[in-house]
């Protein structure tokens, strides 16, 4: 059953039309991909769903409800969390500050007061273990590698358990013993429950993960099904993996 659907999303800049009637939906308690080429809508069609832009006609439905051009922390109180390519943390802070941040719902350092209650302070310490970084906690954020500014990034969505998470570009400058660890927390949170929707161009990753995968290509949905046969579509063949998905395959 889908929890979230898009329908005829359209998004223009300018003369660039970055999202052309795109609808798709994906699947409740399911782990969900998206690929596609460069340019071919990912980032701005999570954008629209978590309401970072507007969309300029079309629908977003979360379990029936329609959130088209929600305000993102509205987004987010409705159960939707979502990462960036470029990490969104904050580097001056610690990372057990960072969660703290997180904890109180408010993108803004100057709100940072004492933890509201133990139970909130445990819960972030849980989340630190967690994705492996309760040994940092007390460390600079802007310190941690890349790839640990990921899993923090991770673990600020995560702090306030999500029904669904927006994954975007997670695999991206991440070494291969983190990435792992990564998929295996992806996996522990599905089986809780959690919904996750991940774009991503490491293909190995994608097909080794999720559960169904849609494609997109031109600001438009290609296809969908589950990563065999994604794999063996020659639409996405031509239009996104080419000669190397072929031999792969």
């Amino acid at each position: 059953m889908s929890i979230l659907q898009v329908t005829d999303i359209s998004k223009s800049y300018g003369g660039i039309r970055a999202l052309d009637g795109c609808s798709m939906d994906f699947e409740e308690g399911a782990i969900n991909g998206l690929i596609g080429p460069n340019g071919s809508g990912k980032t701005t069609l999570f954008n629209v769903i978590s309401g970072y832009e507007t969309a300029d006609a079309g629908r977003v439905m979360l379990g029936g409800k329609d959130i088209t051009n929600t305000r993102p922390d509205r987004v987010f109180e409705l159960g939707i969390g979502r990462t960036f390519q470029v990490t969104r943390i904050f580097p001056r802070l610690t990372v057990m500050e960072n969660l703290h941040v997180a904890s109180q719902r408010r993108g803004f350092v100057g709100q940072l007061r004492s933890w509201k209650s133990p139970a909130e302070r445990t819960r972030a310490t849980e989340v630190l273990e967690f994705v492996g970084l309760s040994r940092l906690a007390d460390e600079p954020a802007g310190g941690l590698s890349y790839g640990q500014q990921k899993l923090l990034e991770f673990a600020f969505i995560m702090i306030a358990s999500p029904s669904i998470m927006l994954l975007d570009e997670p695999a991206g400058g991440v070494n291969p013993t983190l990435l792992r660890g990564l998929a295996d927390r992806i996996r522990a949170l599905n089986k809780a429950g959690v919904t996750f929707v991940i774009v991503e161009h490491d293909m190995e990753f994608v097909m080794g993960l999720c559960d169904r995968v849609n494609v997109m290509h031109h600001g438009c949905a290609l296809t969908a099904g589950a990563p065999a046969e994604v794999r063996a579509n020659p639409d996405v063949l031509e239009a996104y993996l080419g000669t190397d998905a072929k031999a792969a395959g």
